[in-house]
């Protein structure tokens, strides 16, 4: 009598594959947790729009802002994993930001979610004030260890990415540098083009014009390899920091335990839609990076970025989550 039994398990397997293999079958919602506007909504109705031409169904953008990401966060990590709810998120709210101390988080951003992939990525710049009389990241370290009052850098708040980044160029260099928060940046990077404070780390598309304009002096990109729009600035790896490696950048997640057949055609749709020529060339003029990779090495990323962000923070005296 055990037959019938394991002939409806089998049947039942049978059909849960088919619905996998044949995603989606109705409309799809991808969590946005920032507002409308900027670059993680325009990411997610880039990759969205272009799902919705190749499999006839609707995925719908859900900007779900609120608590520094953590509202939509939790939300996407608490859904059904059957592949019709997504997240598209920034680095600095997944990774660093999850380290803060502002109460229990409802979600772990290892545990809690599925890597898709890494949608884009883009480096940093060391920007310094003109009046600073560096020109490389190890004329700033030479100059915080000898400089009366110590060299200042400005970030947009106390555990924000810009924050973070700084602090470790200083942990990594084995020198202390004065932070000085601001709201944000757009008061913290005219309070380094007057000399308010010495540095910061600032996205091309927006210190860029400032560096053009003499504003801002751009001494060194964040990320391990120099950076296609900027090929004359160093690293900060190369230019006396070893092993240093801060990028910006979005990605696609799923709730944990989506199946892998459903995560495999999102990756492979979702890096299609950034490959487009319209796509490519606006990436381009921002400075930033196409990557797609697999989930398996977003997965990979994600895992050692949070890490790395855990001590970091927890060395600056802001306290780890969990």
């Amino acid at each position: 009598m055990k037959f019938p039994y394991l002939a409806l398990a089998a049947l039942a397997a049978g059909s849960a594959q088919a619905q996998q293999t044949s995603y989606p079958q109705r409309p799809v919602r991808i969590i946005v947790n920032v507002s409308a506007g900027g670059g993680v909504d325009s990411l997610a109705r880039i990759t969205g729009s272009h799902m919705s031409a190749v499999w006839g169904q609707p995925f719908v953008v859900d900007n779900r802002a609120g608590a520094g990401g953590s509202i939509g966060n939790e939300l996407a990590a608490k859904s059904t994993p059957d592949g019709y709810t997504l997240l598209v998120t920034s680095g600095t709210v997944i990774t660093s930001a999850a380290n803060r101390t502002q109460g229990p988080q409802g979600y772990d951003p290892v545990r809690d979610f599925q890597a898709v992939t890494r949608l884009t990525s883009n480096p940093y710049i060391v920007c310094v004030t003109p009046a600073l009389p560096v020109k490389s990241i190890g004329e700033l370290i030479a100059l915080a260890k000898t400089k009366s009052g110590g060299v200042s850098y400005g970030s947009a708040g106390n555990g924000s990415i810009v924050h973070l980044g700084a602090a470790l160029v200083a942990s990594m260099a084995g020198v202390n540098m004065v932070h000085v928060p601001y709201k944000g940046v757009t008061e913290v990077y005219p309070a380094v083009a007057s000399g308010q404070v010495d540095w910061v780390i600032g996205s091309p598309i927006s210190a860029l014009p400032l560096i053009k304009a003499g504003r801002m002096r751009g001494i060194a990109v964040t990320s391990a390899a120099r950076a296609r729009a900027q090929p004359e600035l160093p690293t900060v790896a190369e230019s006396g920091v070893p092993g240093y490696d801060v990028v910006a950048w979005f990605g696609m997640l799923a709730p944990a335990k989506t199946p892998m057949v459903i995560i495999d055609k999102l990756q492979a749709e979702a890096k299609r839609a950034l490959q487009s020529p319209e796509v490519v060339r606006r990436m381009d003029v921002e400075g930033t990076d196409i990557v797609g990779n697999t989930p398996q090495a977003f997965a990979a990323e994600i895992k050692a970025e949070f890490e790395k962000w855990r001590g970091v923070v927890k060395k600056a005296g802001l306290g780890v989550q969990g």
